[in-house]
């Protein structure tokens, strides 16, 4: 290709979807708003979610839900595992969205980009642990085996932190999915832009499709819908601001959900277990020791 050859030709940009049931739709209402970088720069157009878009997600996540918790937790590491793969082998694509997102300078945003990498491997390797974490027998008075163990809470909405975008984003959605649960996520509305293409290395990463949903736009437009939704079961406010928090958590209360408030978090710091035994249930069963033909009772 010749110099002027070079010249003339115009640059592709990208075009940001959604990602929703394994699929990249546009905003069902058609809208998209402008993503700038630090320094007020434009970046992209995002695509806008609507309250329909946000109801399509939790249809594609609780129809993912039933095969997701039903699977192995080996199978859910390994799949963990190569979103790892897969984001590695994206790593310079990322180190750029990124530093842009978030004002960093490339040796930054590449440290962010390989915290969130390892970040998948940490929790791929707590697929199946974390049950002889919270789990186990239980000692009871009377010939009985008493035994507990976790199951995923459901559907579990969203709402990603608003700064440290994309590592903070990784840190909530991954400890939902490997214990079993399908997610509506919620991206950050200033940078939307990481959390959007991290729905194409998902869908490359044999996840099957609805197990994450990602949403751009307004937050509290879309969230306000999703907190008072009668399918999803819980939810996770780490991006709302005081004020929406609270209104949300009131939203949310119509059906019980179970609700993870907003607490200042060092994302860059050890994440240890807590966020994985937030969205578990414990199912306990009794059933008599030493009979035969003897059915149990689960509470």
């Amino acid at each position: 290709m010749s110099e002027s050859e070079k010249a003339a030709r115009l640059s592709v940009f990208k075009t940001y979807k959604l990602f929703v049931g394994g699929k990249f739709p546009r905003s069902e209402s058609g809208r998209v708003y402008e993503v700038t970088d630090s320094k007020g720069r434009w970046l992209a157009n995002a695509p806008q979610s609507s309250r329909k878009d946000a109801r399509d997600a939790v249809v594609a996540a609780r129809k993912a839900f039933a095969g997701w918790s039903g699977a192995t937790a080996y199978n859910r590491g390994q799949i963990l595992y190569r979103v790892a793969e897969m984001l590695e082998g994206r790593r310079d694509q990322f180190v750029r969205e990124v530093g842009d997102a978030e004002g960093l300078s490339k040796s930054k945003a590449g440290a962010v980009v390989d915290a969130a990498i390892d970040r998948w491997v940490w929790y791929a390797g707590w697929t199946d642990k974390i049950a002889q974490i919270v789990g186990g027998a239980n000692p009871v008075a009377g010939p009985y085996f008493n035994l507990s163990s976790p199951e995923p809470t459901g559907v579990v909405a969203i709402l990603a932190p608003q700064e440290s975008s994309f590592l903070g984003l990784v840190s909530v959605v991954a400890p939902v999915i490997a214990t079993g649960n399908t997610a509506v996520v919620v991206t950050s509305e200033a940078s939307p832009l990481p959390a959007l293409s991290l729905g194409e290395v998902l869908a490359t990463s044999d996840l099957p499709g609805g197990v994450v949903n990602l949403l751009s736009g307004r937050t509290a437009e879309i969230a306000t819908p999703l907190a008072a939704h009668q399918d999803v079961n819980a939810i996770d406010l780490a991006g709302a601001e005081e004020v929406l928090a609270k209104e949300l958590e009131i939203a949310a209360a119509d059906n019980l959900k179970r609700v993870r408030r907003p607490q200042p978090v060092d994302w860059a710091a050890d994440p240890g277990t807590e966020r994985l035994t937030s969205f578990l249930e414990t199912k306990t069963v009794w059933h008599p020791a030493g009979g035969s033909g003897s059915s149990g009772a689960a509470y």
